[in-house]
């Protein structure tokens, strides 16, 4: 939410009705614990909800365990699997990489989309207990691929695995753009939102000044914290 309100004309707004997810143009399914996603969506009714908004054709990125709900199939799921959303056709590894202390990062080649918004070539990928695309369908679009270590290699029998893929207004990344100061990502996603709606579908007026309003966000309690101001305000990352 804090990396988005930094891209001109976005309005953020929480997600946990019916009526929440209507409102919206676009759909960010974020990081986390995809099977207790899954089991808090399912207890609130969403997922019909979720799936219907995919299918309306409205744009969704899932970034970690989002991508583990967009794809079509998962291996290494726990006992009784979860609940999927579908709509991107690939198959993911749910912890390819490994536990949490596993976890890394590292810097991939940019994708067109994200190199459009300038910067660097390359980007700054954080993988925290991530998945990986295994396989990946017609008319999927690779935006980014992890070359194995060594060992990785010796363990997965593979040189490289898929972490960022979009198909028409679907797209899901393995790592992280939201733990860095660099919101070319996001800028992205809001590129496809703007896009599928005709540039109505968002408010045309300047975001308030940042920090400014996400502790007073309708759904949001007031004294709710907000993680990483002070990491979001540095220059080094």
């Amino acid at each position: 939410m804090t990396l988005l309100q930094k891209v001109p004309g976005v309005e953020v707004v929480e997600v946990r009705t019916k009526d929440e997810l209507e409102s919206v143009a676009g759909l960010i399914i974020p990081g986390g614990e995809s099977t207790t996603m899954a089991l808090v969506a399912e207890r609130w009714g969403l997922i019909p909800e979720l799936r219907s908004f995919a299918k309306a054709g409205k744009p969704v990125w899932g970034t970690c365990a989002g991508m583990i709900f967009l794809a079509e199939g998962a291996e290494g799921q726990k006992e009784g699997g979860q609940t999927l959303l579908g709509g991107l056709d690939i198959t993911v590894s749910r912890n390819f990489f490994g536990a949490q202390i596993n976890s890394f990062e590292t810097r991939l080649p940019a994708p067109e989309c994200v190199k459009s918004h300038g910067s660097t070539d390359d980007f700054r990928a954080v993988f925290i207990r991530a998945p990986a695309v295994l396989a990946a369908g017609p008319g999927v679009e690779v935006l980014a691929e992890y070359a194995l270590t060594p060992e990785e290699r010796a363990k997965h029998g593979r040189d490289k695995v898929i972490v960022g893929v979009r198909k028409g207004v679907l797209m899901a990344t393995a790592f992280h753009p939201e733990l860095t100061t660099d919101i070319r990502w996001h800028q992205a996603f809001v590129d496809m939102v703007r896009a599928h709606a005709g540039d109505s579908g968002l408010p045309g007026k300047a975001p308030p000044p940042l920090y400014e309003n996400l502790g007073r966000l309708p759904n949001r309690p007031p004294d709710m914290p907000i993680y990483g101001q002070e990491f979001l305000k540095r220059e080094d990352l």
